[in-house]
């Protein structure tokens, strides 16, 4: 049996009893996988509910009777949320790990990814988010550029306290649009894809919570948040402190002090690292003889390669070339 797919703007309706169709809305619009149904069970239908928000992806999935599903590296961070039944998962060095109601899987961009059994009767909220997105909110709410990408907690509380909060605004969020009201409006979606980004690293376990929870994260001065969304929104702007100033509505000298003072450097050296943040993320993702070092550096704003490489190093303790061969 099989209903063909409902899809508005954002928001798709899919049912199968056809494992292989089944596979392929998944690898549209989530990860490639494969699907496998361990005992051969006529009972298996796959009822799928997805939306895109921006940056993530939410969806309700349910297969009526118990499945495998083997991903291999996601690219993404991900979430699933049992709403019902649960789930045997593994990632990378992470293994025996069950997901429950009250215990979320949280899985990373990297690792070879695999669902071992997902239970008959398992319903689940799945939650794809684009993993440059989420480190760039990171960055906005700390004030300064990330050393390395963020790696949460493979588990989520989502019984009690954020977790919960957080399950709480991704369902919301999940109805109103597929109800399709004000959601579908980007002045309304916006602000609230970037809460959610926020509610997640607020709920997750990672390195920075601590410095997240801190009050004086979020008493960073104005100016200084403003400059530093301008530079995150355009990396590759020529920015002087003069024009970041002048976004930021204060002099250069008191723009400089703020930086000092709340970032830790410069602006035009956080400006720097941000590029550099930017080159090492698209290295590592790309592939010798369709990645070039030179294109990248220029594309990131550097003009000489060789201060480029010299930067890199010592950032991230390697060169530009040896990053990209390591894939």
């Amino acid at each position: 049996m099989h209903h063909p797919p409902h899809q508005g703007q954002d928001f798709l309706t899919f049912r199968t009893t056809d494992v292989d169709e089944a596979r392929q809305v998944i690898h549209e619009r989530f990860y490639t996988n494969v699907i496998d149904v361990p005992d051969g069970s006529a009972e298996f239908m796959a009822r799928y509910d997805i939306a895109a928000f921006g940056a993530l992806t939410l969806g309700r999935l349910s297969f009526g009777a118990e499945v495998r599903i083997q991903f291999g590296e996601l690219g993404s961070y991900h979430v699933d949320i049992p709403l019902g039944g649960h789930l045997a998962w593994r990632q990378g060095r992470h293994t025996r790990a069950v997901a429950t109601t009250a215990s979320a899987a949280v899985f990373q961009p990297h690792g070879e990814t695999t669902l071992d059994r997902v239970s008959t009767d398992c319903s689940m909220l799945a939650v794809k988010i684009d993993s440059k997105a989420l480190n760039e909110q990171l960055e906005r709410l700390l004030g300064r550029p990330l050393r390395t990408p963020v790696t949460l907690t493979p588990e989520l509380d989502v019984a009690h306290g954020a977790g919960l909060s957080w399950v709480r605004m991704i369902r919301g969020v999940f109805d109103e649009i597929q109800a399709g009201g004000l959601l579908t409006r980007p002045m309304v979606a916006r602000p609230l894809q970037e809460s959610l980004l926020t509610g997640l690293l607020l709920a997750a376990g990672h390195r920075y919570r601590d410095e997240l929870d801190r009050p004086e994260t979020a008493l960073r001065p104005g100016p200084v948040k403003r400059a530093v969304e301008a530079m995150h929104s355009m990396p590759q702007h020529p920015f002087t402190v003069g024009e970041l100033a002048l976004l930021s509505g204060v002099s250069v000298r008191r723009l400089q002090e703020a930086f000092q003072q709340y970032v830790g450097m410069t602006p035009l050296a956080y400006l720097t690292d941000v590029r550099l943040i930017r080159a090492h993320d698209e290295l590592r993702r790309g592939t010798p003889g369709e990645v070039n070092v030179s294109e990248v550096a220029h594309r990131w704003s550097f003009g000489h390669l060789g201060r480029f490489a010299s930067r890199y190093r010592a950032r991230f303790g390697e060169l530009p070339s040896q990053t990209l061969r390591s894939r």
